[in-house]
């Protein structure tokens, strides 16, 4: 049996523990920061199969490593867990149905991303045991993906200096390899303070901090036109005053979500964005205060593992859903709009399918820059890494939906995790076995950080934080 087979089979025998690891953390729903339940969970779970369990490893809570084997190479295999909030949905139900109304869910499937991980460093463990083979490998457990970059800020403390090359993966629509970048963002707080009067009485007397918001927020959306066309701009008013119309709001703030294609851009427009904040300021007699949240970095890719990956991936095939997992894929796509169909529309062999049925042809590594961002691209500036996709829900589901909650604690979401995990165990093992693809691989990220040193876009001062 050649070694992706059995690394297949150690899963495969597995299959009930990783389910029910999977069902669990989609149960606590935890958002960034508080994956208290979650992140224990999985650190049992290592300990369970041998792995020596680091908890609160680069001074997260919530963050943990664990580790087997001696010397090199070594392997980081990543694994997120945090959810969403106001994303509760019932699973396997395809219609709006809260398991508690505005409740977390997880609406980007980090409980089959976090489980499938695991499944492949417990599979890599074991057959690395049998075969006693050198190296190690190790489970980072990584919060806070979702508006908190934790992955960053485990960066930025060196957890992953010492590595020599990284795997993660992503449920999605679809099955493939991630090539290409992500865009680098700022996450950051605008907290107006103003003075509180009587609205109708005397409002010569107040200053509206609500006011500066509406009037930064306007300001912004006019400095849109004149930015790059890649770049986004998002934002949401976390704090509006209170609830009484007839009190001048004394304390407002807004939250801005910057991003473009590398961290200096996004710098450019941030400077910009504070000079608009500051004049919101200056223009209701109020005082900003910008507290900087988190930031990632975008996603430099390998060519190198990306085409070890896609070998692997297309000697192991892609996950074969039944019948009743397809049922459930019609059922959703029948609450998408016909614009959430499209997304996928232009990819050849999708047309009028349900659930992808076949790998995506590869394309090399720096060819596109998604729309998204993700904070494993800091990971990617440190060591060589590469990712995959597998088909883990209806085509043309929306991230960050219900209806991507409702199928991520399903068979159809946890055959595309079990998938995950085997693919990434077997890319490992090969590199791990042949020198010369890691050696290739390292070569290749340091042509570009020979021009573009790798700086940590998350100042030494700030610190990771729940939401607020």
């Amino acid at each position: 049996m050649r070694g992706n087979e059995q690394l297949a089979a150690i899963i495969e025998s597995k299959r009930d523990f990783f389910i029910q690891i999977s069902d669990k953390i989609w149960e606590y729903a935890e958002t960034r920061f508080e994956e208290k339940q979650s992140a224990e969970l999985l650190c049992q779970a290592l300990e369970k199969e041998g792995f020596k369990v680091e908890r609160g490893a680069a001074g997260i809570e919530t963050a943990f490593i664990g580790s087997f084997g001696t010397g090199k190479p070594v392997v980081a295999i990543l694994g997120e867990f945090d959810a969403l909030s106001g994303l509760s949905q019932n699973r396997g139900v395809a219609a709006h149905n809260p398991i508690q109304e505005g409740g977390n869910g997880h609406g980007c499937g980090h409980n089959l991303l976090g489980t499938g991980s695991l499944a492949a460093a417990v599979a890599l463990k074991q057959y690395m045991e049998e075969h006693q083979l050198p190296g190690t490998v190790r489970y980072y457990g990584c919060p806070g993906e979702e508006g908190g970059s934790g992955k960053t800020f485990m960066a930025r403390e060196g957890v992953f200096d010492d590595t020599d090359f990284a795997l993660c993966w992503h449920p999605a629509p679809v099955n493939g390899i991630m090539p290409g970048s992500s865009l680098a963002n700022y996450q950051v707080y605008f907290k107006f303070k103003g003075r509180s009067s009587h609205a109708a009485a005397s409002p010569h007397l107040g200053r509206s901090a609500l006011d500066a918001v509406e009037l930064m927020n306007v300001g912004v959306n006019y400095l849109r036109e004149h930015i790059i066309q890649e770049a986004r701009i998002h934002y949401a008013i976390t704090n509006s005053g209170g609830t009484s119309p007839n009190v001048v709001q004394a304390n407002a703030e807004v939250l801005y979500l910057i991003r473009a294609p590398k961290t200096p851009q996004v710098e450019e427009i941030y400077q910009r964005v504070c000079d608009i904040a500051r004049g919101a300021a200056l223009m209701t007699g109020t005082q900003v205060e910008i507290v900087f949240d988190k930031a990632c970095s975008n996603l430099i890719g390998n060519s190198v593992l990306e085409e070890v990956m896609h070998k692997q991936f297309t000697k192991l095939g892609v996950p074969v859903f039944d019948e009743s997992e397809k049922e459930l894929a019609r059922a959703i796509r029948e609450t998408l709009t016909d614009e959430d169909k499209k997304m996928f529309r232009r990819m050849k062999g999708l047309e009028n399918k349900d659930l992808a049925d076949f790998l995506l042809p590869y394309s090399k590594a720096g060819l596109s820059v998604g729309s998204g961002s993700t904070d494993v691209g800091d990971v990617s500036w440190i060591v060589p890494t590469v990712q995959c996709i597998t088909a883990c829900m209806a085509i043309g589901t929306p991230f960050h939906t219900w209806q991507l909650v409702a199928q991520g604690g399903t068979s159809l979401g946890h055959k595309g995790m079990l998938h995950a995990g085997k693919v990434i165990a077997a890319t490992a093992l090969e590199v791990m076995q042949n020198p010369e693809l890691l050696e290739a691989a390292k070569a290749e990220l340091n042509q570009y950080l020979d021009e573009e040193p790798y700086v940590c876009p998350i100042p030494a001062d700030v610190k990771p934080s729940a939401i607020k």
